[in-house]
């Protein structure tokens, strides 16, 4: 089955390259190219997308603030001319970041992180749940939400701590914050956020995860105690 692309980008140029690499790829199918977020954002949301080739730096609107305004992203692949923006691409849990002009075969090793990851996600069994996709030593990883205890600051990235065990991701507690459900996770402190589930005990400092103290930040306890009413 063929991946739905979008191609946006304000370069006529660049956006005819990729969008003419797209069409010659056997596992893509084009439903679009646009130079704008605008037009793009009105795609997304009427038409199943699978993969978005994005430019940043555009008029009015950057690629960026076109993912910002999405509650579903499509899995995304940064096309750019500068790498300033590389480590930002992180927080968007991009595939790949393409340096402009583009070769044949860098495109084609981005679209294979592509196709490999739309193939993890159609293998999951239904009865373990909703999950989400991280990048840990290099490799994508996939993470089942129930199974996650609590996250962790630690410098520029997360300690996620699950059943299995913990990972370590290049990511911000904002940006993963915003991959959790809102119903089953909360920020309890700047550099923690819990699986709400999970909590055994807590007082007006901690709360207990595994036999595991978490702090808690000031007036978090009432929205700790709020949070497990609700799931109740």
């Amino acid at each position: 089955m063929k991946l739905n692309c979008v191609v946006v980008d304000d370069s006529t140029i660049h956006r005819i390259t990729i969008a003419k690499l797209v069409n010659e790829h056997p596992d893509l199918n084009l439903i679009g190219d646009f130079s704008n977020a605008s037009e793009t954002r009105n795609c997304i949301l009427n038409k199943s997308i699978d993969l978005l080739f994005l430019d940043i730096e555009m008029p009015v609107q950057s690629g960026f603030d076109l993912l910002d305004g999405l509650k579903v992203r499509p899995q995304i692949i940064f096309v750019s001319a500068k790498s300033d923006y590389a480590l930002r691409a992180f927080d968007y849990a991009a595939l790949d970041y393409l340096h402009k002009p583009v070769t044949k075969d860098r495109f084609e090793k981005a679209v294979q992180k592509a196709i490999e990851m739309s193939q993890m996600r159609k293998e999951t069994p239904e009865e373990e749940g909703d999950f989400i996709f991280v990048k840990s030593n290099l490799k994508n990883l996939k993470i089942y939400i129930n199974r996650i205890k609590w996250v962790e600051a630690f410098g520029d990235y997360i300690k996620i701590n699950t059943e299995e065990g913990t990972h370590l991701v290049l990511s911000t507690m904002k940006s993963f914050a915003e991959e959790l459900p809102a119903d089953k996770f909360l920020r309890v402190h700047k550099s923690y956020i819990i699986n709400i589930d999970r909590v055994e005990k807590f007082n007006s400092r901690v709360a207990e995860i595994a036999g595991t103290q978490i702090p808690l930040s000031r007036n978090k306890k009432e929205d700790l105690a709020n949070a497990l009413n609700n799931r109740t």
